[in-house]
């Protein structure tokens, strides 16, 4: 296997650990701690499971990892289709994972303030405090994380399009769908929700073009 062989299969490698670490955590763990509109109810079972929200905070660690790991993978396959697109959306990609890394302080704030609430017999000024703290979480983690993973995945999908690497309708499925992501994003910055099914047609995608990288490997017109 060549060298440039072995760097794509890292790439399929790098793009399903952010896949299985990413999915893992918002469909598995958080809907184990998370009672929608509830935050009295979410913080009992925070303070009744505090693994469960430990394991959060350390597969979401590993997602960040993983985010700058693949920016740097893909940055190093798709250089010289574009130097200086490739280091900008590097540069996105490692913000996106500082971001999501940062917001797991207010994930551990919230730890702390559900087992002080039981605590202290469910005081209020807690339950405003954590969920202050959730909102903060949310916002960083989810808001902002997704527009710097956008603001990298254009660039990072667009020449990854023309170099060829894996087939041109798996790379334009990633660049189509990222708009809907982005779209989504802008409007929660400003305050508005999207229903979810906006942003599902990129769901697989990561999983999909990770599996295809691994077992299919460079195309032999690339390598």
């Amino acid at each position: 296997m060549n060298t440039a062989n072995k760097t794509t299969r890292i790439l399929g490698v790098a793009f399903l650990f952010q896949f299985v670490t990413s999915f893992t955590g918002g469909v598995s763990l958080k809907p184990a701690w998370f009672v929608e509109g509830d935050i009295g109810a979410t913080m009992l079972k925070i303070a009744q499971n505090p693994l469960l929200m430990r394991a959060t905070i350390l597969l979401d660690m590993l997602t960040a990892l993983g985010v700058a790991f693949l920016g740097v993978v893909l940055y190093l396959t798709l250089r010289k289709q574009g130097e200086k697109a490739a280091l900008t959306a590097l540069v996105f990609y490692i913000l996106e994972g500082a971001v999501l890394a940062a917001s797991k302080l207010e994930t551990f704030s919230i730890l702390r303030f559900s087992q002080e609430y039981v605590v202290a017999g469910q005081p209020a000024e807690l339950l405003r405090l954590a969920q202050i703290a959730a909102e903060s979480m949310d916002f960083v983690g989810g808001t902002l994380h997704m527009l710097a993973f956008c603001a990298g995945a254009i660039p990072f999908y667009f020449l990854l399009y023309r170099s060829g690497v894996v087939p041109r309708w798996l790379s334009l499925w990633g660049l189509i769908t990222v708009f809907p992501l982005l779209v989504g994003t802008l409007t929660q910055i400003f305050g508005y929700n999207i229903p979810f099914g906006f942003y599902v047609p990129y769901v697989p995608f990561e999983l999909v073009i990770g599996l295809w990288l691994v077992i299919k490997g460079l195309p032999e017109s690339t390598s």
